[in-house]
């Protein structure tokens, strides 16, 4: 089972020292925790999860006050057809908040400066149903997605609002029009490229990526 994880703490090369506590559970130490934000938790590609089986990732934050033990928060979960994801943990150190049931309850960190990450196997039924905690959530690629949609279509409508047919009293000669069908073919353009790669607007090369749009 300690194969199968990779994990990567932002700023960090990335770390497969992963302890099996159990059939269906292991942690890895976050050495320095008070100094990362991000994690990554990834399938190394050693074994696919089992059929129907996915990998519930939790975070704990040592109790810094003493014999305590350390709270546990869901963060979200991983599996065959969600290889990795990536989650925000600094808004958890600390926190008692957001804390359900879990496996990982009675298990302690070694050095209380040091977090732990773990992973338990779980039916995708029950990770399904089960809610991270809200502060864990990162930004990805779907609320990127919904973003960069939803501002697509804020400027569409704004700037189409603004549309007049010829001759209209408002129209001045002074001022320069862009013909509504070519915002309308931008913003077609755009959306699809977007869906094909949410990335592409990354290109180095700004006037390349402007003139495929067209």
């Amino acid at each position: 089972m300690i194969d199968m994880f990779g994990l990567i703490a932002s700023g960090r090369l990335v770390s497969t020292n992963w302890e099996q506590i159990s059939e269906t559970n292991c942690v890895a130490e976050l050495t320095d925790a008070d100094s990362v934000n991000h994690i990554v938790i990834f399938l190394t590609g050693q074994a696919p999860f089992p059929e129907g089986l996915g990998g519930a990732v939790y975070f704990a934050w040592p109790d810094l006050t003493g014999g305590g033990a350390p709270n546990w928060h869901l963060l979200g979960h991983i599996s065959n057809t969600k290889p990795s994801a990536i989650f925000r943990i600094n808004k958890l150190k600390g926190n008692g908040q957001d804390v359900i049931p879990n496996t990982f309850l009675g298990h302690k960190p070694v050095n209380h400066i040091n977090a732990l990450v773990g992973i338990s196997l779980e039916p995708m039924a029950v990770l399904a149903g089960q809610t991270p905690a809200p502060e864990a959530e990162a930004i990805n690629q779907s609320t990127f997605m919904q973003f960069s949609e939803k501002m697509l279509e804020n400027l569409f409508n704004y700037a189409s609002s603004f549309a007049m047919p010829p001759g209209d009293p408002r129209f001045k000669p002074d001022e320069m029009y862009i013909p509504l069908n070519s915002l309308q073919q931008w913003y077609t353009n755009y959306q699809r490229r977007l869906q094909q790669n949410p990335n592409f607007w990354k290109s180095k090369n700004n006037e390349i990526v402007c003139n495929s749009l067209l």
